[in-house]
């Protein structure tokens, strides 16, 4: 990243947010937790009280689901690349096919 390669720092920030979206926990059908309760605001009604009172912890991926994730991204690259191409935008393919090599690359040598 050092060296201003902004393919590689694209693809690598793109992967980035991937995987921090995929560690996300889908909070649909939750209750707040019971510390964020313990210490409701009585000036606000639902609100939490406190430092990480109504933070909850993220998911752990494994490396096989963060590999896949990596993997499906760059496959998603390939895809899009194949779509400009068609439309006649060879410019733009050239740099997501470059930004999935990247991907694979950091596959191949985790």
């Amino acid at each position: 990243m050092k060296r201003r390669d902004t393919v590689a720092v694209a693809a690598l920030r793109s992967a980035l947010a991937e995987i921090a979206n995929a560690e996300a926990v889908d909070l649909a059908g939750t209750a707040t937790p019971a510390r964020a309760m313990a210490s409701a605001s009585e000036h606000v009604a639902g609100a939490a009280v406190g430092l990480g009172a109504a933070e909850v912890e993220r998911r752990v991926l494994t490396e096989a689901e963060t590999i896949a994730i990596v993997v499906a991204d760059a496959a998603e690259r390939e895809r899009a690349a194949d779509e400009y191409d068609r439309a006649g935008r060879a410019a733009d393919a050239a740099r997501l096919r470059a930004e999935a090599a990247v991907l694979r690359s950091v596959v191949e040598t985790a």
